[in-house]
């Protein structure tokens, strides 16, 4: 039994139908009715056979099937796996990547927009654009052919030029859906009366019926007064703003970046107030109230939320907890975190996709960019950090820019790859992640503005405007062939760590991932047999994409009680 389907039942009598399908997606027998109360218990007993299961979302389907008590060990999402085959490269020539717009390419209804800190304004902008999760049709209530779509998924992976990487991405990309679910239902341990002190500490005693705690309205008070400004309202970026340049200052924005610019006293209060202001939003009290319930944080993930791979979160904030408050991330008594981040992934990860063997014997120790350092290619860990982050995200000024020469000559082949994909971008055309992830491409009007300004007698003013569009697209295409690619090994490393935490007793579990971060909370007494566990899953995932590379995908991992403790 490779696959069980769950269908929506036809004639909405109520109940599932579950079908049983072979290798290819064609049916195995009959479709069975089960009634929704029996069908926890029909899944469950199903599990025996190891299936794997196929349904339209996920997020729909397996949360009623947790809170039953019921956990399965695979399926396939057919929402997510659409997404990727639409515009993989690989399969570019199959009927489902050529066939027009369907429901399969819908967001679900009820899912608001995720959100996600990226460290490109180009993947947050492509969804600005409409590449991101779009509205649904008027038709969302029609039933979705479960059957049809696996075949076809399965018909496009089979036809594909790599047929083996997108199995792969397919399978990690659902099993990342189930985990962000069993993440959410199982939650993160956090301790609120720690957290209340760490925001009594920083902000003074929670206010009652609102407003602002004593230490910001101390800082407000501070502010007006070096401004000599008693009414402005820093909290108003347009007041704000208005009030800096009345008082002399030239500031396009009230950002960090441009506040940092000014020589006054002044400067270190606004910043220290809007480092605390963003505490208070981000992770007060009311969010406390609204996220912490129990003794568990469960915040909403979104697989696949950014056009990347990387995911997104739509309620919670997940991506951005912040210092000040991990302390409050608490194991229970009892228990133990175990906090693992790969360090230096996306380095390594270019290292072997292009498969420099320089870049590799860098990466053989824990520290990249030291190892950087003693082949003398730069002279401090900080040249080296500057110059490899500049070859993957396009810097193309200051120190990572200057130091661009040196690591062409030493990593020619990491090197060329992302400049590559660069001009690719540049020219409008889509890259591909190395397990088949393809970036959207530029719009059409975007492409006649680039053959318009490459035309004879085109006016220099325009053409310099379309030339600098076009390195900012090719910027976004250098780095997501890499983000996109460390995505997909974080997917199976999580993936291969949640198999192996099956087998260890006490039910250790995942209860957060951030790009390169996963925690599991963890009976104590086999902590250190999930680390190495943790190690492990590093290993096999580094294998799974990349066979016999020479490159180390290091972690940083550490057992504590809180959050905070961690390295």
């Amino acid at each position: 039994m490779p696959y069980v389907l769950l269908l929506d039942d036809p004639d909405r009598a109520g109940g599932t139908l579950l079908q049983d399908a072979a290798d290819d997606g064609t049916p195995d027998g009959p479709p069975r009715r089960v009634p929704a109360r029996d069908l926890p218990a029909a899944v469950a007993r199903a599990e025996a056979d190891r299936p794997r299961w196929v349904w339209d979302d996920t997020a729909r389907r397996y949360p009623p099937l947790l809170r039953a008590g019921v956990r399965v060990e695979r399926c396939h999402d057919l929402r997510l796996c659409h997404t990727i085959l639409r515009r993989s490269a690989y399969g570019a020539g199959s009927d489902l990547a050529r066939a027009p717009r369907g429901p399969w390419d819908d967001q679900r209804p009820d899912e608001p927009p995720p959100t996600e800190p990226d460290l490109l304004d180009e993947l947050t902008l492509l969804d600005d654009r409409g590449d991101g999760p779009v509205p649904a049709h008027d038709a969302v209530d029609a039933p979705l052919d479960v059957a049809d779509e696996l075949a076809r998924q399965l018909a496009a992976v089979a036809g594909s030029t790599q047929p083996g990487r997108l199995r792969l991405l397919l399978a990690a990309e659902s099993t990342g859906a189930l985990i962000a679910q069993e993440m959410r239902h199982d939650g993160m341990p956090w301790d609120v009366t720690v957290h209340d002190a760490l925001l009594t500490d920083l902000l003074g005693p929670r206010p009652r019926g609102g407003g602002r705690p004593a230490r910001l309205e101390a800082l407000v008070a501070r502010i007006r007064e070096e401004l000599v400004q008693p009414t402005l309202n820093p909290d108003s970026q347009p007041d704000l703003l208005r009030g800096l340049r009345l008082a002399g200052f030239d500031v396009a924005s009230t950002s960090k970046w441009e506040i940092r610019g000014i020589d006054h006293p002044v400067r270190d209060v606004l910043l220290e107030y809007k480092t605390l202001s963003r505490l208070l939003s981000a992770n007060g009290w009311a969010w406390m109230d609204t996220w912490i319930h129990d003794g568990r944080f469960r915040p909403e993930y979104v697989p696949g939320g950014v056009v990347s791979g990387r995911w997104a979160t739509s309620g919670g904030g997940a991506l951005q907890l912040p210092a000040a408050v991990r302390a409050a991330v608490r194991a229970d008594d009892g228990w133990r975190l175990v906090v693992a981040d790969a360090a230096q992934l996306e380095p390594r990860v270019l290292a072997a996709m292009s498969g420099d063997g320089a870049m590799a014997a860098a990466g053989r120790q824990a520290d990249l960019y030291q190892g950087v350092v003693d082949a003398g290619i730069v002279a401090t860990r900080s040249d080296a950090k500057y110059a490899m982050l500049g070859a993957i995200y396009g810097a193309t000024t200051g120190a990572s820019a200057a130091l661009m020469p040196q690591l062409t000559r030493a990593y020619p082949q990491a090197v060329a790859l992302v400049e590559a994909a660069a001009r690719a971008g540049e020219r409008g055309e889509a890259v591909t992640t190395w397990l088949g992830r393809s970036s959207p491409t530029p719009d059409a009007a975007w492409q006649a503005e680039l053959s318009a300004a490459s035309a004879e007698g085109a006016a220099a003013e325009d053409v310099r405007a379309v030339r600098r569009r076009a390195r900012d697209w090719g910027r976004f295409t250098r780095n997501f062939v890499v983000q996109g690619t460390a995505a997909e090994w974080a997917l199976c490393w999580m993936a291969s760590l949640r198999r192996r935490l099956r087998d260890v007793p006490g039910r250790p579990h995942l209860v957060f991932f951030l790009h390169d971060e996963v925690m599991v909370h963890s009976p104590a007494p086999v902590a250190e047999e999930v680390a190495q566990a943790v190690r492990d899953a590093a290993v096999e995932a580094g294998r799974l994409l990349f066979g016999d590379t020479p490159v180390d995908f290091a972690l940083d991992v550490s057992v504590v009680e809180s959050y905070d403790q961690a390295k």
